[in-house]
């Protein structure tokens, strides 16, 4: 609670105001955010924040030309205090029999204060305020509990006394004029009894520098006393706690004495998470001596009364019980504030309002009554309000969507911690994040945070190869204003999506080499390819790829692997064709995942014996998968003496006679079969074996001969009288361009299908061909090719893909040139060129321009028997320089 010298969040501005006021009145001053009231015996000035920021506010006493600043010892003596809340919302109470209050015969009463306000310590402004209320009639004794001192009035009328008019109203001559003598001391007071409940005398300067207040007007004697003072003490009236003075006042004039008590509320308050309930004691035994009556009962906030209509619009509740007065306020009424607190870096929040209640009770059989007014504050205890952290994630979204509330106005987001590092709001929302404030009707807010799955600060993991779980672990760093007080509130974010796109592999054959491709996922090259290499897994190393011409770019890789390779596993051998296999895995570590893999066999041409007119014959034996641990180094014809003319760890190649090596004739018919056999020797003297046992290995040698076969030939010649002269036609050859679906050049895109629609950097598969001819002689060769933003092949921009046959080398990413091979539906490879580029845009200052794309190509079809200049071959020229 703030006291006359206090930070609060505003600037006063300069304002006089002044007037009469009716009981109980409010009106606004001149200036907005400056409002006064008189409420019965309390004036009441209300100064609300937008008048200030962040300053120190102090109030000073104006007493004719005299200035006496206010402290919180002599405001409490002399019947001030101060409410303000955390936002600088203050109030200032005064009582009207206060010290430095131009009292006008107990009628007219006005207040003059001068407010200072000091902004960082250093400049200052002044405000003088000037206040008037009128208050009668007063009750005959008139009891005032504030939150900083206790006052009682009583009233020093003598059956004597004459009456007169004042303002237009009935008030007593002053005590003093029916008895001249009592104006010979200050005040007339000589000393002071108090009660304590023991006695204990004090002479009036020794109780004013104690502390207490004690004053005559023209009609009243006025005593005052803060709380918790020496000569004070707490007693349970109905259960209630209550702090009670008692005071016996002497005069030096007739020895008069004056008896004066005050009991206050100190406690009597129960609460619940919706209402509060305050109970007063119906009978305060201090201060009632026989059986009341009581004559009024208020309800009032901040000390202004409430009729019945406000009180049922907020659901108050006023009850005279037997033994109590019951106030009961709904925790949250529009009269009060909540208020959030971190004790222990956990949020929570207090509710704070200022019920008044007023009562008007007389002693039977007199006409002296009671007036009791407490102003009491009431707060809460310190309710627990964790925060809730509501996940909207969508998944498909990848988006991380989360709120956090619900909290009060007072609260404020400053940061939030990552794994790696703090960023500010600001820093969030510059980042990409989506960082927002949401405020509702009910001063209530709320937080709210959006990341992307992309940014590095989300944590990533694959529980299997195709799904992909996000996380993101944060603390939300919060303050509490003004106290400045933080608090964190962890949170832990997670979401899966079946988001992994798996690499994958293609694969072709020509008549010599397998060709591979290997696609990359979604996690680019993460991943390790296996080749099945002599027998064994091996990790397509540096070495390998140097092997097996490895290329590629951003979106693949190829390799070619010869058939006659180590990584090639023969499986079956022809006369005239071998079968070849080529074993591909993609592996993800250290999961051991298995991605994709690829086994291709394809047949290539291989001759395995060759039969000679002259009666030599050539064999080549092959090491197939089948017989795996077979060393071709020992393999040897019948006769084991006829060993290979050369071998490796994968052939034995063989020349012989006919008639040696233990070669076998047989006639059928008209043909003559000579028959021989490679194996392993099996004499022990002989045998040479590596691994646990000798494999099982035969390979049969056959040539056949035509018997009593004669060719005759016969041929004249006649000189050429002219040259020959190729006899000019005319036709139509067609050339068409087509993007294929991928690097199969399987499927093709079709009318339909355009445009097609692709990411920047991911490979587009064009194939130029030559349609509707078999000649083998020529040769389509691609000269240049570019690409245009428009269908017309001249317009600008442009850029150039293939030049003079060529990749274009000022491109980043070069074009890729595709071999061609024959197969079903290939049947002359010339006729066809195949390449690849990524896809790429064009940009204008800077700026993406998200249009079309098309792709031109001049294409020259060339005779290959007369190889020249641009028909030397697709980019032939650069290959030979």
């Amino acid at each position: 609670m703030c006291v006359f010298r206090c930070l609060v969040t505003w600037v006063l501005l300069s304002v006089a105001v002044s007037g009469q006021f009716q009981r109980p009145s409010s009106k606004p001053s001149s200036n907005n955010g400056l409002r006064s009231a008189c409420l019965g015996n309390v004036l009441r000035l209300t100064l609300d924040r937008t008048l200030a920021v962040g300053s120190q506010l102090e109030i000073d006493a104006i007493d004719g030309t005299d200035i006496i600043p206010l402290s919180h010892t002599l405001a409490a003596q002399c019947g001030y205090s101060v409410e303000s809340d955390p936002w600088g919302n203050t109030k200032v109470f005064a009582s009207l029999l206060g010290c430095y209050v131009d009292n006008q015969v107990d009628v007219v009463f006005t207040l003059g204060l001068r407010l200072r306000m000091y902004r960082d310590g250093l400049s200052e402004q002044v405000k003088h305020v000037t206040e008037t209320c009128s208050y009668s009639p007063w009750a005959s004794r008139e009891i005032l509990c504030d939150r900083n001192y206790m006052e009682v009035s009583s009233l020093m009328v003598t059956p004597e006394t004459p009456v007169k008019m004042v303002a237009g109203q009935q008030v007593h001559d002053t005590w003093e004029d029916a008895i001249p003598d009592a104006a010979v001391t200050p005040n007339g007071i000589w000393k002071m009894t108090f009660h304590t409940p023991d006695p204990k005398v004090m002479l009036l300067t020794d109780a004013q520098r104690a502390g207490y207040g004690a004053m005559i007007t023209q009609t009243r004697l006025v005593i005052r006393s803060p709380y918790n003072m020496a000569e004070t003490y707490s007693v349970e009236v109905a259960g209630v706690p209550m702090e009670v003075f008692s005071v016996s006042t002497y005069y030096k004039i007739g020895n008069l004495i004056v008896d004066s008590a005050a009991a206050c509320p100190t406690g009597g308050v129960v609460f619940t998470d919706k209402v509060i309930t305050w109970h007063v004691p119906r009978r305060i035994t201090p201060l009632i001596s026989s059986a009341v009556k009581i004559l009024e009962t208020h309800m009032g906030i901040y000390g202004q009364r409430l009729d019945k209509t406000k009180m049922a619009t907020r659901h108050y509740k006023l009850s005279v019980m037997e033994s109590h007065i019951i106030i009961e306020i709904p925790v949250g009424s529009p009269d009060g504030y909540y208020k959030s607190h971190a004790p222990d870096y956990a949020y929570h929040i207090t509710y704070t309002v200022e019920p008044m209640l007023e009562l008007l009770w007389r002693a039977e059989n007199t006409q002296a009554d009671t007036r009791y007014k407490v102003l009491f504050p009431i707060t809460t205890p310190l309710m627990p309000r964790p925060p809730h952290v509501i996940d909207s994630t969508v998944p498909e979204q990848r988006v991380f969507d989360i709120l956090l509330g619900t909290f009060l106005h007072d609260v404020e987001l400053m940061n939030i911690t990552f794994t790696t590092r703090v960023l500010t709001v600001a820093e969030c929302n510059a980042r990409g994040f989506d960082v927002q404030e949401h405020h509702f009707a009910n001063s209530s807010k709320t937080f709210s945070l959006r990341v992307p799955f992309s940014d590095e600060l989300v944590l990533k993991q694959n529980p299997d190869p195709l799904t992909t779980v996000y996380f993101l672990p944060l603390v939300f760093g919060l303050l509490v204003l003004p106290e400045q007080t933080p608090f964190p509130h962890p949170a832990e974010l997670e979401a899966s999506r079946e988001d992994v796109v798996l690499p994958t592999i293609t694969g072709s054959c020509d008549q010599e080499n397998f060709y591979f491709s290997v696609k990359y996922g979604s996690k680019q090259d993460n991943f390790q390819t296996m080749m099945l290499h002599a027998g064994s897994w091996r990790e397509l190393d540096t070495e390998l790829a140097e092997l097996y011409n490895l290329t590629g770019n951003g979106t693949h890789f190829s390799i070619v692997v010869p058939f006659t390779a180590p990584a090639a596993a023969f499986e079956l051998v022809h006369f005239n064709s071998i079968r070849a296999r080529v074993d591909l895995l993609l592996l993800e570590m250290p999961n051991m995942w298995q991605l994709d893999d690829l086994s291709l066999a394809c047949y290539f041409p291989l001759t395995t014996t060759e039969c000679y007119s002259n009666g030599t014959v050539t064999a080549l034996a092959v090491k197939v998968e089948s017989v795996s641990n077979l060393n071709p180094e020992y393999l040897t014809l019948r006769d084991q003496s006829c060993k290979p003319a050369f071998s490796n760890d994968r052939f034995a190649f063989f020349s012989f006679k006919l008639d040696s090596c233990g070669t076998t004739r047989t006639f059928f018919d008209d043909v003559m079969v000579y028959k021989n056999e490679i194996a392993l020797p099996y004499n022990t003297g002989k045998q040479s074996r590596k691994g646990p046992f000798a494999p099982e290995y035969r390979h049969t040698v056959s040539c056949y001969y035509l018997l009593n076969y004669t060719k005759t030939m016969a041929f004249r010649a006649s000189p050429r009288r002219t040259d020959p002269v190729a006899d000019p036609g005319v036709g139509h050859l067609v050339v068409q361009i087509r993007v294929s679906q991928d690097s199969s050049y399987a499927l093709f895109y079709q009318t339909e299908d355009y445009p097609v629609e692709k990411y920047l950097r991911q490979p587009l598969y064009f194939e130029v061909e030559l349609m509707q001819s078999t000649d083998p002689q020529i040769e389509v060769v691609l000269e240049n090719c570019w690409a245009t933003l428009h269908k017309d092949r001249t317009s600008l921009p442009s850029w150039d893909l293939i030049v003079d046959s060529c990749e274009n080398l000022d491109d980043l990413y070069l074009t890729v040139f595709h071999p061609v091979v024959a197969d079903t539906r290939v049947q002359v490879p010339a006729h066809i060129k195949r390449f690849s580029i990524n896809m790429f845009t064009f940009t204008k200052d800077d700026a993406v321009l998200k249009e079309q794309i098309f792709v031109h190509c001049d294409a020259v079809l060339c005779d290959t028997t007369k190889p020249d200049g641009i028909c030397s071959g697709q980019c032939a020229n650069a290959l030979r320089s």
